[in-house]
């Protein structure tokens, strides 16, 4: 199913009041951690922070760096700015997409983003973005739900798709590892800790 930007920030921004709510069992048991291991990995002065969402990785977030940080949905940026204020974080937030981001190459030693790009329209678009503003010898760290490899459960999750993008706007069916390694990193690796739905990746540049 092909859902524009527009169509899937609206889903967000209704979504958003209730954002956390709707994750909090799933948070707890499983992407807390997850967040915790991807956020380890950063490295840098200055880290961009790609779908920052309602905030969720804020008590992540290095001492020693400078973290700019965004999203294309506003109901979610007022959410994140909340936590921010509440939890008192140092973090520039400001309202961009992905698939058409507005800095200069060669800006960012680590950028970063946790469960996003099951969410973007157009993936390989953001992720050769993504590749364009981080610096030489920087690092790209992604931590995404794809698409299983066991037949069965990929044949479930294919037919399942439509349903959640229409209810949320995430797709459960993406080949994110493969997209990543179409890109002209140096190398892409696989955290041996991923599983077969969660997968953790980093790629230097």
């Amino acid at each position: 199913m092909k859902t524009d930007s527009t169509t899937i920030r609206k889903r967000y921004d209704r979504l958003a009041p209730y954002f956390d709510g709707l994750e909090a069992v799933m948070e707890g048991l499983l992407f807390r951690s997850w967040r915790k291991q991807c956020w380890a990995k950063a490295k840098g002065g200055h880290i961009l922070e790609v779908g920052v969402g309602t905030g969720k990785n804020f008590p992540y977030y290095p001492a020693d760096a400078r973290v700019t940080a965004i999203d294309f949905s506003p109901g979610m940026l007022k959410q994140a700015e909340r936590n921010q204020q509440r939890k008192n974080i140092s973090v520039a937030l400001e309202q961009m997409d992905v698939q058409g981001l507005y800095y200069a190459d060669n800006s960012f030693d680590t950028v970063i983003a946790t469960f996003v790009f099951c969410s973007v329209p157009q993936p390989l678009k953001g992720l050769k973005e993504l590749y364009r503003v981080c610096k030489p010898g920087g690092q790209v760290i992604l931590l995404e739900h794809v698409l299983s490899a066991n037949p069965l459960l990929a044949w479930l999750m294919e037919r399942l798709n439509p349903l959640v993008v229409w209810l949320v706007g995430a797709n459960i069916n993406r080949t994110t590892v493969k997209h990543v390694q179409s890109c002209p990193f140096q190398w892409v690796r696989v955290d041996p800790a991923s599983n077969d739905i969660i997968k953790l990746i980093v790629a230097k540049k």
